[in-house]
């Protein structure tokens, strides 16, 4: 299982994603789910969750576009969807999206019934997420099926993968002018959350924020076991939901 999650801030883009990938008694293991671009006009994130052979897929046909692309070659991938564009060269996200959408459709349809035959689930979803120069920062929320939607301002964030135990901070706090550093702060309790309840989420974290109008990410970072900022935001939200809740209206006479 995974967990990751975006918020849309007027101040900015926040992702987050965990990096766990199975969680067994002795067979726990670990991959990157967050990947990111960066060129002259854009910032773009991508977030996984699901069959990491068909997010994997995905990825993989994104990079080497970009990649030949560097190299002055063509590139058209085994899927035949692509016409020449890369994520550092289509000119909306939109479209962006468009393309991510038919790769994960080809793909889903391409394994599915073998997938599912050995009794493993194909089903998988990707969060993309960045800025264009000139465009407003936007986040799309992607399906096997190809279909998307896009973040807005009256759910501004997205989550994949284990959503429920980080989603109800996120629906207590996170706004629209939430400002950026406070939405770093909810994301990362949010995931905290999380990992205390389900064990198929844990850590190494990956951290990215895009402010608005940088196109570049002022935060790409590696969290680990025992990082001391982490650390204290997750201790520090366990003591105040314990001092919150001795602070709530008793209710002794209830109990007589």
């Amino acid at each position: 299982m995974t967990y990751c999650l975006v918020l849309k801030l007027d101040e900015g883009l926040v992702c987050l994603s965990d990096t766990r990938t199975n969680a067994g008694l002795d067979d726990i293991s670990r991959y990157r789910k967050m990947f990111t671009w960066t060129g002259d006009d854009r910032a773009v994130a991508l977030m996984s969750a699901g069959n990491l052979s068909i997010t994997q897929g995905v990825v993989d046909r994104l990079d080497q576009a970009v990649k030949a692309a560097e190299r002055g070659e063509a590139y058209q991938d085994d899927l035949g969807v692509d016409e020449g564009e890369t994520v550092l060269s289509v000119p909306t996200l939109f479209r962006l999206a468009q393309i991510i959408g038919l790769k994960m459709r080809a793909l889903t349809n391409r394994h599915r019934e073998p997938i599912e035959r050995e009794g493993a689930a194909a089903g998988a979803s990707i969060i993309l997420a960045g800025q264009t120069r000139g465009a407003e920062p936007r986040a799309f929320l992607i399906y096997s099926a190809g279909n998307f939607i896009e973040c807005s301002a009256d759910t501004p964030y997205f989550q994949i993968g284990e959503t429920k135990y980080g989603k109800p901070i996120i629906d207590r706090t996170i706004r629209p002018e939430t400002a950026l550093a406070d939405g770093v702060k909810t994301a990362l309790v949010s995931m905290d959350s999380t990992i205390r309840s389900n064990l198929s989420v844990g850590l190494p974290l990956d951290l990215a924020v895009l402010p608005t109008d940088a196109l570049r990410f002022r935060t790409l970072r590696r969290i680990e076991e025992g990082d001391p900022v982490y650390s204290a935001i997750a201790d520090g939200w366990s003591g105040a939901l314990g001092a919150a809740l001795s602070a709530l209206p008793d209710v002794g006479e209830w109990m007589a």
